[in-house]
């Protein structure tokens, strides 16, 4: 049987227990609000914490970003390039790039979208993401030429900008009200005012309970239909919440009794039962996949040594992290490529003990000549996100059989969202490695692949990899214009982040959805769920 199977296009990329009772005792069921039209009950992969969809990558915090906020471009499911707030156009030098904003945007508070909205939340998103930083690392200046037009203009061609500006995954480019946008780039904002398809409810606002969208009904959606995150958000529901339930079993109960309408994670272990149920349908709706990951501190020991990191990198292997975590083979795959397998930038060099699981003799010697001093290994463990439950605790004895010490600290993953951007040391609260999964659209290639990073505290992700020669190579790939030599440098870049050990990909897998069949008009894509274009029979 072939692995993949419920994803055929994966492979063939062509771009750069639980009583019923307890749900039902939660606030967000029994809401009288649920009365007033059409309402969505969802259970996310995540409890909803941090609001600022640019402050972090957390993909959670990403789901609630389109759910408030638009974006100037967007990808379809042709992984094209399309006008979503604006359109585009691009001068002959191929140095100035002018963005027109289509009539009819509004804020949430009712005041118009302006061309200094943007230009501020562009400037905002350039200081947090690694495609954001790149673009502006080419960008002579980015200004409001009148109300309604944003003038980019290239210090030199850039062949990656309308991709960036398009992006759908994290960090996404979502536009925000200047006075939300001017909002230091290191502090959240202390609003949540969009012009999306959706309104954010705070006075329902419960962390760690639920938390409330309204259709925005002053929303004008485009057009073309919907595709990707591109296409018109035609918002047919009235309200939707996202429940907080980290039980799997009383999801699925509440799921089977018509309770919660969708469930973005289905369990594994449930997956042969749940499909024989003719109430609900699943589906894997993101086909690119997640691949799941490992990241070290940088700023303390041991990792802050490289020697260190490299005994732990050969003690890593993939297939047992993929085995606890997904365990069914038919979703999940052993892959040696930073890139994505099955895109045109794979590479397996360098990623031999990754895929074959050779490397803990290496691994032991290499630690014995570290100078390693028993430092224990610091890793958070969340233990509320079923994707993310396995890693920590079987990587956690890798390292152990290789000779490290290793502390697991459970907590649940808000927290590790917040702790991980902390750079104080680890007995102030610090860290030395967590994981976390990237969908396939993050990581094509080295400049939307953040983990590949190199600019260390100065704008590099959580762990804050200082390596001037990695920098040094994406900036070869991001001025390579033919196939052959973007190939090349990805090659270089991943065999330099297996020397240096800037992160470890532990593998690629694929997650279904399940919902009820009440619901129609549910969306695939590179950053789902989304929830327009989605209606419910009453």
């Amino acid at each position: 049987m072939s692995r993949w199977r419920h994803s055929a296009a994966f492979t063939k990329l062509t771009l750069p227990g639980v009583a019923l009772a307890a749900a039902l005792a939660l606030p967000s069921l029994s809401s009288p609000a649920l009365a007033a039209g059409k309402t969505i009950s969802a259970v996310m992969h995540s409890d909803l914490r941090v609001l600022d969809p640019i402050i972090t990558t957390a993909y959670i915090v990403r789901d609630h970003g389109y759910m408030v906020y638009d974006t100037l471009l967007a990808i379809d499911e042709n992984f094209k390039v399309q006008p979503q707030m604006a359109s585009w156009k691009v001068s002959d030098d191929k140095l100035v790039y002018t963005f027109t904003l289509r009539d009819g945007l509004k804020w949430h508070d009712g005041k118009p979208v302006t061309a200094e909205d943007c230009v501020a939340s562009l400037q905002r998103w350039g200081k947090r993401d690694g495609m954001g930083q790149k673009l502006m690392d080419f960008t002579k200046s980015i200004e409001a030429t009148d109300a309604k037009t944003i003038t980019l203009t290239l210090k030199e061609p850039y062949g990656l900008v309308l991709e960036s500006i398009g992006k759908p995954s994290s960090v996404v480019p979502f536009m925000m009200p200047k006075r939300l946008a001017d909002t230091p780039a290191d502090k959240a904002i202390s609003e949540q005012i969009g012009s999306g398809p959706f309104k954010f409810v705070q006075a329902e606002f419960q962390p760690g309970v639920k938390a409330v969208y309204e259709k925005n009904t002053d929303y004008v959606p485009r057009s073309e239909p919907a595709s990707w995150t591109a296409g018109g958000k035609v918002v047919k529901v009235d309200r939707v919440e996202w429940i907080t339930m980290p039980d799997a079993q009383t999801a699925v109960n509440a799921l089977q009794s018509g309770d919660i309408d969708f469930m973005e994670n289905t369990p594994y272990d449930m997956i042969p039962v749940l499909a024989k149920d003719k109430d609900l349908k699943m589906e894997v709706l993101n086909k690119l996949g997640y691949q799941t990951l490992g990241r070290m501190n940088f700023l303390y020991p041991p990792f802050d040594n490289i020697k260190i990191r490299r005994a732990a990198f050969l003690a890593m292997s993939q297939k047992p992290v993929l085995d606890a975590l997904i365990g069914n083979a038919d979703y999940y795959k052993v892959c040696g490529s930073v890139f994505g397998c099955g895109t045109p930038l794979e590479t397996t060099v360098g990623s031999e003990t990754l895929v074959k699981g050779n490397g803990l003799a290496e691994a032991k010697k290499a630690l014995a000549e570290s100078g390693y001093d028993g430092t224990p290994v610091v890793i958070m463990a969340p233990t509320d996100v079923s994707t993310l439950k396995a890693q920590p605790i079987v990587v956690a004895q890798q390292l152990r059989d290789a000779g490290f010490k290793v502390e697991v600290q459970a907590t649940d993953w808000q927290t590790v969202v917040t702790r991980r951007a902390s750079q104080k040391p680890i007995k102030e609260g610090g860290w030395n490695m967590f994981f976390t999964n990237w969908v396939g659209a993050d990581i094509l290639n080295p400049i939307s692949n953040v983990s590949t990073s190199g600019k260390g505290k100065s704008g590099g992700w959580f762990g804050w990899t200082e390596d001037a020669k990695l920098e040094e190579l994406r900036d070869k790939f991001s001025r390579a214009t033919d196939p052959a030599e973007q190939k090349k440098l990805a090659a270089e870049v991943q065999e330099r982040v297996f020397e240096q050990v800037t992160y470890i990909p532990l593998g690629e897998y694929q997650l279904p959805s399940i919902w009820r069949k009440s619901l129609t008009g549910v969306i695939g894509g590179a950053a789902t769920p989304v929830f327009w274009n989605i209606d419910k029979k009453e």
